[in-house]
Order: C-alpha cells, then sequence, then structure tokens
C-alpha cells in the first residue's frame, strides 16, 4: 500500500495496551469503544495537551479549562474553545496509520464566523484566534473591521467607545510592524464586544415614504429633530435622507450641523464620535451607511449642553460673545462679505489660544474667518494649542484630570479632520468650542510641566523607551528621552511605531487609544511641510503622546497575553510541555 501523507502511529496491541499516543506532527490517537481516532494533540482553547484528558462516551475533556470534544469528528461542546483538527485513520496489516492532513481545518469563512460568534458572545480568546488566522490567510484588514463594524453597530447601544477604537485602530495599521497590526485589530474588535455585551440586536425604523421633500428641506428636519431630542424622527429623517441618495459629504454635513448648533455636546466626544463613524464609512464603503449612521442617532438623546453649563457662563460669560461671533459669521456668508486677511502668524495664534484672553480669542478667530483664513489651517492651530496643553500637563495635578486635556485635544483633531472634508460654514462653530476648551484647561498647565532636556548616556534604542514604560509614572523621564531621541535626529517614524508599540502591550482605555491615534494622525499633517514651526509641531505631538502613554503604564497586559497565546496557537507552538 503508498503510506505517502500517512503517519505510522503503532501497532494494534501497542494503543490498545495505552489507549492514546502522541504521534508525529503532534497527533493524539485514542483507542475508545474500540475504535481508533485521531485528534490535534493541542486543545484549541489554551494549548493544553489533550492526550492527558479523559474519553467518555465518545466525549474527550481536556482536564485544564473543562472544554469538551467530539472524539470522532474533533467538534466542540462548548462556546468558547474551538473545534479540534481531526485526522482520518485506517488499519493496515495490524498496523494504525494516521493521515497528516487534517478533515476538518478551518478557511476563511470559517474564521470569519467564529469572529462573528467571539464578538456576540464575548469572548476575547476565540477573538484573537479568529483575527491572527484572518491576518495570516491574508485577508485584507478592512474586511476584518467591517464584520466588527457591521456587529457593533447591529447592538443597541449605539455608536461608542467600541466602535471607535476599532476606526482608530483600523486608521494606525501602517504605522505599527506586523505583530502589532495583529494587536491593533484584536485590541479594537474585543472593545467592540465589551461595549456590545449583554445588548439588545437593534432594529431600524426605516424610512419615510417617498416625497418630494428637498434635500435641504429633510436636512432642516433632522437639526430640529435634534434640537428637541427626538431620536425616533431624528433616524426616520435620516434613512431617508440615505434613501433619496444623499452623498456622503451632504450626510456628514447634516449629522454635524446638528451636532454643532449646540456648544461641545458631551465634552466633544459626540463630535468626535461621529467624525469616527463616518471615517468608517469612508474606508468601508456605502453599504453599511445605514447601520453606522443610524447608530449614531442615540447620542443625541441626552448629551450635554454646554452653553448650559455653570463654567461656560462665569466668571467669564462665553456664551454670549459665541453666538454674536456665529451670527456675525452667518451675516458675511449671508452677503458674501469679506474682510481683508492679515498674514496668519501661527505661533502668535498658539499663543493667543493658550493664554487666558479667552474673549480676545474669540475675537481674533472671528476676524480671521471673516477676513477668509482657511478653518482647516486653524483647526491644525487649535490642535497643536491642545497637544501642548498636554506637554504642560504637570503631574502634580490629579491623575484623574489626564483625561481634561486628552478630551480637548482628541476633539481638536476631530475638527480638523472634519474640516480637511467639507467646507459647510456651520461648522466652523466647532473652531471656537475647541477654543474654549483650551481655555477651560488652562490651570492644569499651572504650574508649567518642565520643558523636557535629553538625559545622557542614553543609547536611544527602542527597548529604553519600553523600559521605563514598565515602571509607574515615567512621564517627564519618557519626554527626555524623546527629546534626545529627536535631538539625534532620529528616525520618528520608527518612534511612532515604538509608542504604538507601547500602547498595544497595555490593557489600554479607550482615551489612551483616542490619544495615540490623534497624536500619529496630527504629526502626519505637520511632516507634509518642512518650515520650522512645524518641525516643532511634530516634536509636540510626539511629547504629547509619550508623556500620556507614560502616565497610563504599565497595566496588567491581559488582553495582549490572550492576544499571545493564539498566535502561539497558529503557529503550532506548544504551550504546555511535560516534565
Amino acid at each position: 500500500m503508498s503510506t505517502e501523507g500517512w503517519i505510522l502511529a503503532g501497532t494494534l496491541e501497542e494503543l490498545k495496551q495505552i489507549h492514546a499516543k502522541v504521534i508525529k506532527g503532534g497527533i493524539a490517537v485514542f483507542y475508545h469503544e474500540h475504535e481508533f481516532r485521531a485528534i490535534d494533540n493541542r486543545c484549541p482553547h489554551l494549548g493544553f495537551p489533550l492526550h492527558l484528558g479523559s474519553v467518555c462516551d465518545g466525549i474527550l475533556t481536556c482536564h485544564w479549562h473543562h472544554a469538551r470534544f467530539d472524539i470522532c469528528s474533533g467538534g466542540t461542546l462548548d462556546p468558547w474553545a474551538d473545534d479540534v483538527p481531526a485526522y482520518e485513520v485506517k488499519i493496515e496489516r495490524e498496523q494504525i496509520w494516521v493521515n497528516s492532513k487534517a478533515r476538518n481545518v478551518g478557511h476563511t469563512e470559517k474564521l470569519k464566523q467564529r469572529l462573528r460568534e467571539g464578538l456576540e458572545q464575548n469572548i476575547g480568546i476565540v477573538i484573537a484566534k479568529a483575527v491572527v488566522g484572518l491576518v495570516e490567510s491574508g485577508v485584507p484588514a478592512d474586511e476584518i473591521v467591517r464584520i466588527g463594524v457591521a456587529f457593533g453597530t447591529s447592538q443597541g447601544n449605539g455608536w461608542g467607545a467600541g466602535l471607535t477604537i476599532l476606526t482608530a485602530m483600523r486608521n494606525v495599521l501602517p504605522k505599527l510592524d506586523a505583530s502589532d497590526r495583529f494587536l491593533a485589530l484584536y485590541h479594537g474588535l474585543v472593545q467592540v464586544a465589551r461595549a456590545s455585551a449583554g445588548r439588545a440586536p437593534r432594529h431600524l425604523l426605516g424610512a419615510l415614504p417617498a416625497s418630494p421633500a428637498s434635500m435641504e428641506r429633510v436636512m432642516e428636519w433632522y437639526r430640529n429633530c435634534a434640537r428637541v431630542r427626538d431620536t425616533q424622527g431624528a433616524e426616520k429623517v435620516l434613512l431617508t435622507a440615505i434613501a433619496k441618495g444623499a452623498s456622503t459629504e451632504q450626510l456628514a454635513d447634516m449629522l454635524l450641523i446638528s451636532v454643532t448648533d449646540h456648544f461641545y455636546l458631551d465634552g466633544g466626544h459626540t463630535f468626535d464620535f461621529h467624525h469616527k463613524a463616518f471615517e468608517a464609512l469612508e474606508s468601508l464603503g456605502t453599504s453599511l451607511a445605514e447601520p453606522i449612521l443610524a447608530s449614531l442617532v442615540p447620542l443625541l438623546r441626552s448629551p450635554v449642553r454646554s452653553e448650559e453649563l455653570h463654567h461656560w457662563q462665569a466668571p467669564v460669560d462665553l456664551v454670549a460673545p459665541l453666538r454674536y461671533a456665529f451670527a456675525k459669521l452667518q451675516l458675511r456668508e449671508a452677503t458674501n462679505q469679506s474682510d481683508t486677511l492679515d498674514e496668519l502668524d501661527e505661533q502668535a495664534m498658539v499663543d493667543q489660544l493658550l493664554s487666558d484672553r479667552v474673549l480676545e480669542t474669540v475675537d481674533q478667530l472671528t476676524r480671521l474667518l471673516l477676513g477668509g483664513a482657511s478653518p482647516e489651517r486653524l483647526a491644525q492651530l487649535i490642535c497643536l494649542a491642545a497637544a501642548e496643553r498636554i506637554v504642560r500637563f504637570h503631574t502634580q495635578n490629579e491623575f484623574g484630570d489626564w483625561i481634561a486635556v486628552l478630551h480637548t485635544f482628541t476633539y481638536a483633531h476631530a475638527v480638523h479632520e472634519r474640516l480637511r472634508r467639507s467646507k459647510e460654514p456651520l461648522l466652523n462653530r466647532a473652531l471656537y468650542y475647541g477654543a474654549m476648551a483650551i481655555y477651560h484647561d488652562r490651570f492644569l498647565n499651572v504650574p508649567r510641566a518642565s520643558k523636557p532636556k535629553p538625559t545622557s548616556g542614553r543609547s536611544y534604542a527602542p527597548q529604553e523607551l519600553l523600559d521605563l514604560m514598565d515602571r509607574r509614572q515615567q512621564v517627564d523621564e519618557a519626554a527626555s528621552w524623546v527629546t534626545g531621541y529627536l535631538g539625534e535626529n532620529r528616525d520618528p517614524q520608527v518612534l511612532l511605531g515604538i509608542l504604538g508599540h507601547s500602547l498595544l502591550r497595555e490593557d489600554a482605555d479607550f482615551h489612551t487609544f483616542q490619544l495615540y491615534e490623534a497624536a500619529v494622525t496630527e504629526y502626519e499633517h505637520w511632516d507634509a511641510r518642512a518650515d520650522a514651526f512645524a518641525g516643532k509641531a511634530k516634536e509636540t505631538c510626539l511629547l504629547a503622546c509619550a508623556r500620556y502613554l507614560a502616565a497610563h503604564a504599565p497595566t496588567a497586559r491581559e488582553l495582549p497575553h490572550t492576544a499571545k497565546i493564539a498566535s502561539r496557537l497558529h503557529r503550532g507552538e506548544k504551550l504546555f510541555e511535560e516534565e
């Protein structure tokens, strides 16, 4: 007989005596109920040797976490495990032979289904194994992200932190090494699963019947619904706009005009979440327009409107000056008039934003916009000033105050990104909200953190920075390392990758993911310029990123450990060795 592709397991009598044997290729052969069965010896849950398990009534039980498998097919009874590869067995001349190729090896469609199941059941190890399998099979990252976005937007809680993290991690993939790209996708998908756990599926309400109403009228309907927190009406109007063939740009303007009708909703999260949803839509395609955009509507139900907050009205009233500025801008738009634009002094503008002369800041923004200054350029400077707040944040502040400066920076980044895509004048109101948030954060720079200086004796090998972040609160030390690294003209792109790795090896929270993605993207925008101001701006982005990451490390690193187990299982490594 031909034995090509078959492995000799032993004789009948030998296997009948020992009942279980591990052969070449890490295959376990069992003698049970007068039959010979062969499966992979590694438990697909966490890799424990299955030949050490027990077989009873055709069910093999792993003794580590008690995962159960049909000894014949390899199928698992437990959703948190996976099917174990099973192999064909034949008997020739009193010898047992095992086919070296498994009968039930998964393919990409099966892996995609396992990813969906892992998301539905919120099981991290299942998600990790599915993602590593899909990545190693060459499935494009956007196909993997699409599964997560489709699942997350189908749940009743709407767009939130999990979907924002997943979209942010999708955006930074080009900055990461291959192993970190897998980690980025895994982190994002796990966060989607956690955010959706225990939530009922979301069922869309449906569009209005066909109507001759213009898009302008539909947009006004949506604004009115948002104004009175009518989320059901808003959803039907939104779906009607999609059914009428509104472009992505029209839909973005409709939703974000409604968001900016009120001041700095939910501390900037509402605008940021909307922007991330549209980024996901841009990358994944308009087929997901309805579930993605409808998932934003719940954000309108009860957001905090900052014009109603005391600190926006006293001791300095910011509400009335902003409304006056908005009226002037709308009048200019209606009459199509503009003032003469003075040359924009970028450093002076950043200094103004960081000052406590907030009413002057409002006037300056208004003059610049009336004079025809680019809203995109102003948004970039506002974002830079917000990053500077993080660089100047003193560690004697309460630890929780890191989130205050973080929120302003990530909001300003979202505004900058949106104004790069849109010319809608009403969105310029978002510039003012970012400037006011920078003003409110001023006390977190009193005293100002010392300007970082290089530390002597450093080799500036990447591991040095990672070693710093293995210890708690090495904020200033990390900033000094980055300053020294850049001072030696080391590659900043390598540094972005190091910072990304330091993020992904932690059990990072929502805000830390936000911070890294915003810093990387803003750095790239400044990198398009070669002047001295842009060079300083790039350093500010990197310092803000390093300081925030160092403040929030180390963690227990549970999620990366699970991802490592999944990777080792996929590579066929042994996770457990007998003494």
